[in-house]
């Protein structure tokens, strides 16, 4: 009995009104594996990511994290979004709780942990990602770097099966998208399960298992990433790597 894979799509498709985002996907991402998806804009990458824990409505397939069916609303839904932690292009932090607030809110909240036990644990992750000392400070005292850190830590806070990335570093200035990468870097040599929507290439080649390229709706190729960046089969892999890698 081999293990039922982390996160499992089979024949999903979604619309949008008279736009088909995702076209008969299948993807399976085992316990552990890295998973970075490329693709042109437009081409279903965020649409993917979003449908993993419905915060995406899909029109038909099935969806499973962890041999688990996600339900279509209701508390088994917030069950099983509490272990898929997920970190979006904008920090969403409130912003009206300190940065070590944000962290233990949803384990005191959801996991109903102990506060004491709680913000042990949240010092210890903001200790990981390397903002411990900015516990105590409002997400607008803090660089964005450091924001999505903090988003970062706050997913891990839940104790997640699984990462969902959306493009975590496209609203950063390029020097703080390095500090990004290395905790999620960090992250993916500790096995963590990760799907990771993005454009940073030497990601994809430092810390994915696979890479998944999609255009159109599809899934065009899966592969290793230093297979895929030295000989991608499909022309429209070809046409993305020429336009991003030339520059």
């Amino acid at each position: 009995m081999t293990e039922a894979p982390m996160i499992r799509m089979v024949s999903v498709d979604k619309h949008f009104g008279e736009l088909h985002v995702l076209r008969d996907i299948n993807l399976e991402v085992t316990a552990g594996q890295v998973v970075v998806v490329l693709g042109p804009s437009g081409s279903g990458k965020s649409t993917l990511c979003r449908t993993i824990n419905r915060l995406e409505p899909i029109d038909s397939g099935t969806i499973e994290i962890d041999g688990q069916r996600l339900p279509e609303e209701g508390k088994g839904l917030a069950g099983l979004r509490a272990d898929v932690g997920m970190v979006f292009q904008s920090f969403n932090l409130f912003a009206h709780k300190t940065i070590l607030e944000n962290v233990t809110l949803g384990p005191i909240k959801v996991r109903r942990t102990p506060k004491a036990e709680a913000e042990k644990a949240g010092i210890g992750l903001l200790e990981r990602v390397g903002i411990a000392d900015q516990r105590d400070k409002y997400p607008a005292q803090l660089s964005g770097g450091q924001q999505q850190r903090a988003a970062i830590a706050r997913a891990l806070a839940m104790k997640p099966k699984v990462m969902l990335f959306d493009e975590p570093t496209s609203a950063l200035d390029p020097e703080m998208v390095n500090e990004v990468l290395d905790v999620m870097t960090t992250l993916a040599k500790e096995g963590m399960t990760m799907l990771v929507v993005t454009h940073e290439m030497g990601f994809a080649r430092r810390a994915a298992n696979r890479v998944v390229f999609m255009s159109d709706g599809e899934i065009v190729e899966d592969a290793e990433p230093e297979a895929f960046f030295t000989a991608p089969r499909s022309d429209r892999a070809k046409d993305f790597l020429g336009k991003i890698l030339t520059h």
